[in-house]
């Protein structure tokens, strides 16, 4: 992790321990799941919207403005759109792809379920899905959601991230590996 990755990091946390706690006191963390939500997808679809966040040729009060003007028409809950406007005011909307990834875990942990990363060659059906979900489960001991991500450059199989474990089952590795065995034979 380079250090400016990880200095946004540990904003990105303090920031959303401190979102997660107001909404936990306030009784509002179905707004706040609904908020990330949201932004997620906004900052998926929007190149406009990263752009706003990362870039330095927005001045302090145009970000400020600009922020203040899409959570309003995202109808965000008062205290993500607060958390936004201080964001732009101290200029660090950088930090909001992180900040959301720290409270999609935290939102995740108090619904006592974890998150699968799954890469795949081509897209889970329902059912395989469903029985992956099951599988994790039963290995893990919470609740699992799937967050799937096609790459078809892996051939075939997947590749599964749960926390701070992987499983690679995924052709590329093994023709990787099988390339790295022929390699210190001959």
């Amino acid at each position: 992790m380079s250090e400016t990755a990880g200095i946004s990091t540990g904003i990105a946390a303090r920031y959303a321990t401190a979102v997660f706690d107001l909404a936990k006191e306030g009784k509002a963390i179905k707004a706040l799941e609904s908020d990330v939500a949201t932004l997620e997808a906004a900052m998926a679809e929007s190149a406009d919207l990263r752009t706003l966040l990362t870039s330095p040729l927005y001045s302090r009060e145009e970000q400020s403005g600009a922020i203040s003007a899409v959570a309003k028409k995202m109808k965000l809950s008062d205290t993500t759109s607060n958390v936004l406007a201080l964001l732009a005011s101290k200029r660090r909307l950088f930090v909001l792809p992180q900040l959301l990834a720290v409270l999609q875990d935290m939102l995740s942990d108090e619904r006592g379920e974890v998150t699968a990363e799954v890469t795949t060659a081509k897209a889970l059906t329902k059912a395989q899905a469903e029985k992956l979900a099951k599988t994790l489960k039963a290995q893990v001991g919470k609740s699992v959601t799937i967050k799937e991500t096609v790459d078809e450059s892996i051939i075939g199989g997947l590749i599964v991230k749960v926390g701070s474990k992987m499983i690679d089952t995924s052709i590329a590795s093994k023709l990787n590996a099988l390339q790295n065995t022929m390699k210190e034979v001959g």
